[in-house]
């Protein structure tokens, strides 16, 4: 009989949801099967009392926010080297919760059964409704969020990785700060060879809430899809994602604000740095097209 995969939660906090963080911890330690240990980062901020919250905890407090990204990539590391102690890590949002207790059965049951499988995106529903938002079903055809299937991209707040992606590939990129790191991550895992599934029966529930809730939204959505192609798109389907995701966003009529700090966000992405270039191989792209999602949306 194979030993049961071990699995590790990486949780980021600011320190401002401690009822929130309380539970979501309540809800990893009643996970069935092993117990799922928990790195759990103050990602810029002290972590609040956690006596008795969970029976595994490492933790570490931050002297400065690094970014979801960036804390995220430090909770991992708390698990060794890639987070090398176990075999897939959970990045949970820490106002989530699992509502479930067979999560955790659920995902060593799938990364077993399939090797190739490298990232699992869970179902996000508001805990009050049961709603799944569209945004949150990553692929194009989301309307019945029901519906598991292969993606191109998952959901970052409520995932998990099998750690040899992150040997291989490396981790989120820090630089990002907040928007799109998945993505990125997610095309290099396939790039390497690696496939991704939505799981409907993977539940995180979440509050429904707007991305635009985060005051740098705008700006930073836009540098980091700029970002996003530079690093990894060959260089003809630059200008085919950026120009499709230029449309998009004035077809969503945003106000003037926000479009001001969505332009100058597309400008920085073109001025600054954007991390090490790897474009992926063009069997990639034909691999996403066949997916459903080619990389020009």
């Amino acid at each position: 009989m194979s030993t049961p995969l071990k699995l590790g939660a990486v949780i980021i906090t600011m320190g401002n949801r401690p009822v929130e963080l309380r539970d979501l911890l309540d809800s990893v330690a009643k996970q069935d099967g092993p117990p799922i240990e928990v790195a759990l980062v103050g990602n810029g901020s002290p972590l609040p009392e956690l006596e008795g919250s969970a029976p595994r905890l490492r933790t570490v407090e931050l002297p400065e926010n690094l970014g979801i990204p960036g804390g995220r990539n430090v909770g991992v590391e708390l698990f060794g080297p890639n987070g090398s102690d176990v075999d897939v890590v959970l990045f949970l949002d820490d106002d989530g919760l699992l509502p479930g207790t067979d999560t955790g059965e659920l995902l060593r049951q799938a990364f077993t059964a399939d090797p190739e499988l490298g990232i699992v995106s869970f179902r996000i529903a508001d805990p009050e409704t049961g709603t799944t938002q569209r945004r949150h079903v990553p692929r194009l055809r989301a309307a019945d969020p029901m519906h598991s299937s292969r993606v191109t991209t998952f959901l970052g707040g409520a995932s998990a990785v099998r750690t040899k992606v992150l040997a291989q590939v490396g981790g989120l990129p820090d630089e990002f700060f907040y928007a799109h790191e998945e993505t990125d991550l997610a095309w290099r895992a396939l790039d390497a060879g690696w496939m991704i599934d939505y799981r409907s029966d993977m539940v995180l529930h979440h509050p429904l809430t707007e991305p635009s809730r985060h005051a740098v939204y705008h700006r930073m959505v836009a540098r980091n899809r700029v970002w996003l192609a530079r690093r990894n798109l060959p260089w003809p389907l630059v200008p085919a994602y950026l120009g499709t995701w230029i449309l998009l966003t004035l077809a969503r009529r945003p106000s003037g604000p926000a479009l001001r700090a969505w332009i100058g966000g597309f400008r920085e992405g073109w001025a600054t740095p954007c991390g090490p270039r790897r474009p992926m191989k063009w069997r990639t792209v034909w691999r996403m097209t066949r997916l459903g999602r080619p990389p020009i949306i």
